[in-house]
């Protein structure tokens, strides 16, 4: 059975800087994309950034220059660095993982964590 646990959310303030990792059990091959979504109160779900197994990155425009993705295959594992976080980025924060495709905006997603609260306070 494939899990996906994430870790790392909290509360900071804006400015600050929080990083989550997910760590995925459960499956013997590497998945080729991971990656983390986001949903806010009151909004749909959206893409934030993936990364395949080569080591490609895709990013909302809304995080650009702002958050980085990376991953280590040999741990299943993935990675996501946010600094200069804003109040608008306050949303509970998916980690996610399947075959691809491995866009923010068009993917193919097969298993999702449960999820790590982000709160960013002015």
């Amino acid at each position: 059975q494939v899990q996906l646990v994430e870790s790392g959310g909290g509360s900071v303030q804006a400015g600050g800087s929080l990083r989550l990792s997910c760590a995925a059990s459960g499956y013997t091959n590497r998945f080729y994309c991971m990656g983390w979504f986001r949903q806010a109160p009151g909004k749909e779900r959206e893409g934030v950034a993936l990364i395949n197994s080569d080591g490609e990155t895709n990013y909302a425009d809304s995080v650009k220059g702002r958050f980085t993705i990376s991953r280590d295959n040999a741990k299943n594992t993935v990675y996501l660095q946010m600094n200069s976080l804003k109040p608008e980025d306050t949303a509970m924060y998916y980690c996610a993982a399947g075959g691809g495709p491995c866009s923010v905006y068009y993917y193919g997603i097969n298993f999702w964590g449960k999820g790590a609260l982000v709160t960013i306070s002015s």
